[in-house]
């Protein structure tokens, strides 16, 4: 990692999913950025200990598809640091199957948390964010949608149509809340080694499909996810809202 410049010196963040994956890594990149995070990720999970000896970053175990846990999770940041600047629900679940297959317990374990707690946490976030706009004339909402926001796959039915959702609720917010001085965006990742991932890219047939698919022939790491997210929470961002930022080596170049 390149030395940090210190852009969100000063400024609270709440990342979800922050146990794993482009959470964990963005929630390290923002503080080493100089902000103080609220890492949030599930019971259970590896939140408790994922940022052992991470200045700024205090872990906070939550469900966010649990009732009240928006309201928990906006109650800790602000205990945390006095004020919120960034929100990034990045926290998500998917499955495979075929439509028909499709359960309904699974598609509603999806849009709970794909969907609904994104939705929940923006809602009970909104006045902290524009309070804080009030003073300083910022603030920032960025949710983790998907490629899958704008296209699809076998087997991605609920994952898909959570995602589309997700875009939907952020260009919506956009454009309620810009007179505030919140900007809205979403980021739109491609074939990314997480741990959500990590199972089929361990198939080296399958990771080298996917890596020759992208332009820049690669399978994205999560310090790239966090670095489109950290463009999207900087001051330089003031002008940029109700916009998905495609961030996919170029994985949907070829239609």
């Amino acid at each position: 990692m390149t030395a940090a410049l210190q852009r969100l010196a000063g400024k609270v963040a709440i990342v979800t999913g922050a146990a794993s994956g482009i959470g964990l890594a963005t929630a390290q990149l923002f503080a080493a950025e100089g902000a103080t995070v609220l890492a949030v990720d599930r019971p259970g999970s590896a939140i408790d200990t994922a940022h052992a000896g991470t200045e700024r970053v205090v872990p906070f175990a939550q469900d966010v598809a649990a009732d009240g846990a928006a309201e928990a999770i906006v109650a800790a940041a602000l205990q945390a640091g006095g004020q919120l600047d960034i929100l990034f629900n990045n926290a998500g679940v998917s499955y495979n199957a075929l439509g028909e297959l499709s359960t309904d317990e699974q598609w509603d374990r999806v849009f709970s948390v794909n969907t609904r707690a994104v939705f929940r946490i923006c809602r009970a976030a909104i006045p902290a964010l524009r309070a804080r706009a009030a003073t300083t004339g910022r603030a920032r909402i960025i949710n983790t949608a998907s490629v899958m926001a704008e296209r699809t796959d076998i087997g991605l039915t609920a994952y898909t149509a959570s995602k589309h959702a997700v875009a939907g609720i952020s260009k919506t917010l956009a454009l309620e809340l810009g007179k505030y001085g919140i900007t809205v965006n979403y980021l739109l990742p491609g074939a990314i080694h997480t741990g959500m991932t990590a199972a089929s890219f361990q198939d080296e047939k399958i990771r080298a499909i996917w890596a020759k698919k992208a332009a820049l022939r690669r399978l994205g790491q999560p310090i790239d996810m966090a670095r489109s997210v950290l463009l999207l929470a900087s001051d330089e961002a003031d002008f940029i809202t109700g916009h998905g930022l495609v961030a996919d080596g170029g994985l949907t170049l070829r239609t």
